[in-house]
């Protein structure tokens, strides 16, 4: 099975931790690239290229503020990846149930 360009799929952009670690940064408040480089001590280019993968699946918008692009995160888009994360979530909630219950059987 081929493997879904960053550009095209969420998932496959959020697989990269620099482009995790920019989204945990802005999620608070938006950002410049500047802001963000600094931040993250990354080099410019890098955070634009990293910033355009996040701006292409729709994960973070977009405002000009004068000669600054401040990037925010598109709550709507992270909604689909919080949702679906949440279903392993309730799995791995009843494995510890399960294994708690074990271990107090053998007690």
């Amino acid at each position: 099975m081929a493997r879904a360009a960053t550009t095209s799929d969420p998932f496959n952009a959020i697989a990269e931790p620099r482009r995790r670690h920019i989204l945990e940064f802005i999620a608070g408040d938006e950002r410049s690239a500047t802001e963000i480089s600094d931040a993250l001590e990354l080099g410019q280019p890098s955070v634009s290229k990293h910033l355009q993968v996040l701006r292409d699946v729709e994960l973070v918008s977009v405002r000009r503020e004068g000669r600054r692009t401040m990037y925010r995160i598109n709550a709507q888009t992270l909604r689909t990846i919080h949702d679906w994360s949440g279903l392993f979530e309730r799995y791995w909630r009843g494995q510890l149930h399960r294994i708690k219950a074990h271990a107090e059987e053998k007690r």
